[in-house]
């Protein structure tokens, strides 16, 4: 809620008719007054008196009264939400409403918890700020943020005597049935509410999945040890210095190959399926053939290239876990 007047679009959650006005008159007023567009939703068409007794009244003529009052003109701009009072369908309509709405903020002045908490998911899933009236919510020690709203006062004891049925007024003070007195003030407070909601856990990978992810690990690990056995005895000479060109990249190959499966794929399974198609095919390799032919010769070549990948295969695979840092609240 910026009040900026450039392009902002606040959307209002309340229980019902009467709390736009008693919660956040003065600052739909404000709003309104400096260009915003504003949306007020309501999740029940009448008043829930939880003390058990009969709903008090607040007919379209009152809603119409108190949105005039505080400067709205467009009626379509109020309305009760559609779906279930609770669950995930409540939720839905309001993403949809946010979504239609453009919102680039939501306030929620809703004393039903299901409600405030709808809407603070609602918003989190559009990815708008969301702040949360302090007289339905004030945790301790939550950092409140006041609105002045002086200057719109007048309109707002305009609205809040557009609802008769709800309780009386009497200057400032507002007088519930149940004998409750609210003072009317020339500020309103919220708190900024929990924001975006975290992303579901990735679901658990199934056996078939597994198992397909190691046998095609156990083919790319056979095939980087053919190719590194076929370059590892390539050299290149740089003056009186020989340097073991294909042993490097064959080394630095089949590492790659092992240390990027492990940091991807987290699951073991996969990494020693590459490293037992790596060490396997290798050590095949290094056997004579029937015709007498050596592809890993004796030598300090091919004694690295037999031993390093399965150390290096030993090092990844046996390496633990370090788990994320959870963020601080």
């Amino acid at each position: 809620m910026l009040m900026s007047g450039n392009g902002e679009r606040v959307v209002f959650v309340l229980d019902a008719p009467g709390d736009e006005s008693l919660h956040t008159g003065g600052t739909i007023a404000r709003l309104l007054d400096d260009g915003a567009e504003v949306t007020v939703l309501f999740g029940s068409a009448t008043p829930d008196e939880r003390d058990g007794s009969a709903p008090a009244s607040a007919g379209a003529a009152d809603v119409a009264a108190a949105r005039t009052a505080l400067g709205e003109t467009d009626p379509t701009h109020w309305r009760v939400l559609a779906g279930e009072p609770e669950g995930a369908e409540r939720r839905a309509a309001l993403v949809d409403a946010f979504a239609l709405a453009q919102a680039t903020a939501v306030v929620s002045a809703a004393a039903d918890p299901a409600l405030r908490q709808a809407a603070v998911d609602a918003a989190g899933q559009q990815g708008v700020p969301v702040f949360l009236s302090s007289r339905v919510s004030a945790d301790p020690g939550v950092r409140l943020t006041a609105i002045d709203v002086s200057e719109t006062l007048d309109r707002k004891l305009a609205a809040l005597a557009a609802y008769p049925g709800r309780w009386r007024l009497d200057g400032r003070v507002v007088r519930l049935d149940d004998g409750s007195e609210a003072l009317v003030t020339g500020s309103e407070t919220y708190a900024r509410g929990s924001g975006p909601v975290q992303p579901a856990e990735p679901e658990a990978p199934t056996v078939g999945s597994r198992l397909l992810a190691a046998l095609m690990a156990l083919g790319a690990g056979a095939l980087f040890a053919v190719l590194g056995t076929v370059a590892h005895q390539t050299t290149f000479e740089l003056g009186s210095l020989t340097i073991p060109l294909g042993l490097i990249l064959a080394l630095l190959a089949s590492g790659t190959l092992l240390l990027g499966l492990r940091l991807v794929v987290h699951d073991r399974l996969v990494v020693l399926a590459a490293a037992i198609g790596l060490v396997a095919t290798v050590f095949l390799l290094s056997l004579r053939s029937t015709g007498g032919s050596v592809l890993v010769p004796a030598g300090v070549l091919g004694t690295v290239w037999s031993m390093v990948p399965a150390l290096f295969a030993a090092l990844v695979i046996a390496w633990p876990r370090i788990p994320a840092r959870r963020p601080t609240a």
